[in-house]
Parts: C-alpha cells; sequence; structure tokens
C-alpha cells in the first residue's frame, strides 16, 4: 500500500509494537502496592489535532498522576491511531518533563509529532478519527501503572474556504453571484480536494459591524465548489462558513467586501 499520510516515530528508548488486536507488545500490568493513579491526561489542550498536507504539527500531552511516594517519571506517551492501520506516535522518557506540583502529585508532559511528509509511519485518510493515548507512570516506590487508553483525542483533516463576491461594484437591487470552495487535506496524495455534500453557511456584514449574519444554508457539489445568488441591498462582507464535520474541522472563509451604489 503507498504511503499516505506520515507520523514521524520520535525517540530511541522503549519500541512498542502495536499488534493485530492494537494492543502493545511490551504491554505493563499495574505494579507495586497500587496506590499510584492517573488524574489528568490532556492532548493538545483537549483540542482536536488539526493536520495539513505538509506542515510539521506538534500536540502537547500532559499526564498528572499521583503516589503516596511522589512521582518519578512517566516512561512513555504513545498515541494510537484507529483500525485497520495501527499507527503510532511515541516518546522516550528523555523526551518527557516531570513537574512536582506536591509531593505526591507530578505533572509530566511530552509532544506528539504529526508530519505528513516524513518517511516513516503509514496511514490514509481513515486516521481522521478517534486515537487512543496510552502511557506508563513510574513512582518512588516502584509502584506503576499502565493504560492503553488513559484518554482519547480526535485527528482531523485541516480545512480550507473560500468566497468570492461579485459583481463589486454593484447597484443596489442587483443580483450578487457568491461563490467559493471548501476542501481539505488528502492524505493519500497530500493535497487539497474538494469537500462534497457538506452543508455551508452564506453569511453577511454589514458595513460597520463585528457580526455576521446568516443569509441561506447550500451544499457543496461534486467537486466541492459553492454557487448561489443573493439581492444587493447594503455596502459589506459576504463570507461562506462551514460548521465541520467529526473528520474535518470548521473554516470560514475571509469575507469578501461587495461595494452597494
Amino acid at each position: 500500500m503507498r504511503a499516505t499520510m506520515r507520523l514521524a516515530l520520535l525517540g530511541t528508548g522503549i519500541v512498542l509494537v502495536t499488534t493485530a488486536t492494537g494492543a502493545t507488545a511490551a504491554q505493563a500490568t499495574d505494579g507495586g502496592s497500587g496506590n499510584i493513579t492517573i488524574d489528568r491526561v490532556v492532548v493538545n489542550g483537549g483540542k482536536p489535532v488539526v493536520v495539513g498536507t505538509t506542515n510539521v504539527v506538534s500536540a502537547k500531552v500532559s499526564v498528572t498522576a499521583s503516589d503516596d511516594s511522589g512521582i518519578v517519571e512517566t516512561t512513555y506517551i504513545s498515541a494510537f491511531g484507529p483500525k485497520p492501520n495501527y499507527a503510532q506516535i511515541w516518546y522516550d522518557d528523555g523526551d518527557i518533563t516531570c513537574v512536582k506540583a506536591n509531593a505526591t502529585t507530578s505533572t509530566c508532559t511530552g509532544t506528539l509529532t504529526f508530519d505528513p511528509q516524513a518517511s516513516t509511519g503509514f496511514v490514509n485518510n481513515a486516521a481522521a478519527a478517534t486515537w487512543n493515548l496510552a502511557t506508563l507512570v513510574s513512582a518512588h516506590d516502584y509502584d506503576y501503572i499502565h493504560r492503553d487508553a488513559a484518554t482519547t483525542f480526535k485527528v482531523q483533516r485541516y480545512s480550507k474556504l473560500t468566497v468570492n463576491a461579485s459583481p463589486e461594484p454593484v447597484k443596489k437591487g442587483r443580483t450578487i453571484t457568491v461563490t467559493g470552495k471548501l476542501s481539505r487535506a488528502n492524505w493519500e496524495d497530500n493535497q487539497y480536494h474538494g469537500y462534497t455534500n457538506q452543508p455551508v453557511k452564506l453569511q453577511f456584514r454589514k458595513k460597520g459591524s463585528t457580526t455576521y449574519t446568516t443569509v441561506k444554508t447550500i451544499k457543496s457539489n461534486s467537486t466541492g465548489n459553492l454557487k448561489t445568488t443573493v439581492t444587493a441591498s447594503t455596502d459589506g462582507y459576504f463570507r461562506y462558513s462551514f460548521a465541520g464535520t467529526a473528520t474535518t474541522p470548521a473554516a470560514n472563509a475571509t469575507g469578501d467586501f461587495v461595494d452597494v451604489q
């Protein structure tokens, strides 16, 4: 299968290999007295990780854990994509920094790096889905805790939205044609392609105002293109607005000003 989206695999420590069932070959179980807990895990500030076709995207991960003896380290942070690819990004303990909140609790942070141009780690558009974040945390008294899905987070395909309102200037009462296109990243060829059959709002902001109002909702066609008409009434800005889907983030086009005479 052709390499589609490529995710950088960084670090030189523990290597976790995904199996046919999606579990890790080097999977640990909880150990020690059992007092250790993972209290909170946050990926990318709680927001989806949005990846385009060229730029490297970094997502901060924080793992807060507690033990009566104090936390030594978070040994690894791993992200696993959906079936059938089980794409993986991981770090060894040299890439994770732990800071004490108090004698028993620490927050350890690392970074997941998503690189659509890298040469390792192969996934396709199906990677725009919910991912699992796995981690292992160790305490001073040798307690440790491992979770394959300490939390989940979404990976999405970056979206673009354009608009053009014409003619401009236009006489009051005449017809304005508003065109545009909704597209999103395709990780199979690293290009942007039209996002078809999606509801998109045409919005208008009167000159001097800061608020857009929805005029109508239309759907993108088979190539992602948008086209509709409105009657010219007053000076202002037209834009298209896309609410997003589970696999694709919301997008707003930059408003196009129309001078109504």
